[in-house]
Formats: structure tokens, C-alpha cells, sequence
């Protein structure tokens, strides 16, 4: 895997390898404020872009799974978290558990940002249902049903959103400059996907969105196979 930034510097902005996230759906209180919940890292100020307070996790580790479990709270919000990441021979499974323990609904909206290494070739990635792309500077969709890259090398970043409809959860081939090719699949059907790259490297980002009621829970993961 790779990073916007990879190999020269680490950033943690951007991040690197397998990251996901809650924080473009941050819990907020009816009476507004700077201050909201981003479920996974805790209360923050989102005026001042800071953490005000980190959520606690337990961590289980066994030899080939991590299994972390945190519950937050913040102005009637109440919530269980579980994040599983575990390895099946060459399977990296990425599971997701959130229980809403409060009274408000809670709307989730979570997203995986895997930083595939550029490929050798312009042919980047393949997804398992039919997709379209409006006019880009740097995609195009190719004639065997790859996303491919236009005008490389490239300067600048680039990102568009998938056009799709999405009847069934998500497959998608990716080529790699030292693997040939890696897959990704989802448990989910995606809502939201863009695609993302820059010179160092390219994503897809499916994104996972639920809101649930009083008591509900769901589950999700995505595996990522090599």
C-alpha cells in the first residue's frame, strides 16, 4: 500500500495504507454548537479542528486478529463500537459493529480509503457492477471496463465520483505494480463512491451509510485480498 505522500514524508492528514472513517458525519446536539461527537476518535471542536476528548478503547489481540471495542457518549448520543481487523491466510478483513445505545436515531456515514501504489500501466481498477464516469482530466473509463488514467504522469490530484446503481455489495479488481492484481470487496451495497489519485497513488472509496434507531445495531467489513 501506499499514501498521498508515500515514500517521502508521512502525513496524518492524508494517512497511509488502509485507513477508514465516521468523520464526515460528525453526532451533533439539536442546540448546534462547535462541538460534536466523531463516532471513533471522540469529542471535538470542529471550529478549531481538535480533539477535546478521546474516546477509550479495550484492545484484544490474538495472533492474527485485533479486536478493539469503545463506547462514547456526548449530549444524548450513546453508542458501542467494535472494530475487528483480522488476517485469513491473505485476507485482510476490516469488520465494523456499531450498537445505538441512546434515544436520538444515530446516521452513520463511514468510509474505507485503501492507498493502492500507482501501476506500471494506465489500467487502474474494475468494479463488479456497471458504472459510468462524466468527463475527467484524469479517468476515463476504458473499452474492457477498467477505470484507466488520461494525461499521466500527473501534477495534480484528481477526484470524481462514480456514477452507479448498485444492487449488490461491491467487488472491485486493482492493479498492482508488484502484485499484478489485488481485489477489494464489501459486505455492503456502496452508497456514495468516488475515485481519487494523485502521482503517488490511486482509491476508491465506497461509502457505508445507515441510520439507526433506538437500540439498533449493524455490522459491516470489507475484505481486502492479496
Amino acid at each position: 500500500m501506499a499514501g498521498p505522500t508515500y515514500p517521502d514524508r508521512y502525513d496524518p492528514f492524508n494517512g497511509q495504507g488502509i485507513p477508514d472513517a465516521f468523520n464526515l458525519a460528525p453526532l451533533r446536539p439539536p442546540a448546534g454548537g462547535a462541538q460534536a461527537l466523531i463516532v471513533g476518535i471522540g469529542v471535538c471542536d470542529l471550529e478549531k479542528n481538535e480533539v477535546l476528548e478521546f474516546c477509550r478503547w479495550e484492545l484484544e489481540q490474538t495472533g492474527t486478529t485485533v479486536r478493539m471495542l469503545t463506547q462514547q457518549e456526548f449530549q444524548g448520543f450513546n453508542l458501542e463500537l467494535e472494530r475487528t481487523v483480522s488476517l485469513i491466510n491473505r485476507t485482510v478483513r476490516s469488520a465494523t459493529r456499531v450498537t445505538n445505545a441512546g434515544r436520538p436515531f444515530l446516521p452513520l456515514r463511514w468510509f474505507p480509503h485503501p492507498f493502492y501504489p500507482q501501476p506500471a500501466s494506465d489500467e487502474l481498477c474494475r468494479f463488479n457492477l456497471p458504472v459510468r464516469l462524466a468527463e475527467s482530466d484524469g479517468f476515463r473509463l476504458a473499452d474492457n471496463g477498467f477505470v484507466t488514467r488520461k494525461r499521466w504522469p500527473w501534477t495534480d490530484g484528481y477526484f470524481l465520483p462514480v456514477d452507479h446503481e448498485a444492487q449488490a455489495p461491491l467487488v472491485v479488481l486493482q492493479k498492482h505494480p508488484v502484485l499484478g492484481l489485488v481485489a477489494a470487496s464489501t459486505s455492503y451495497v456502496p452508497a456514495f463512491m468516488p475515485i481519487w489519485g494523485n502521482h503517488t497513488t490511486f482509491s476508491f472509496e465506497p461509502f457505508f451509510e445507515r441510520t439507526l434507531g433506538p437500540g439498533q445495531a449493524t455490522s459491516w467489513w470489507v475484505d481486502y485480498d492479496f
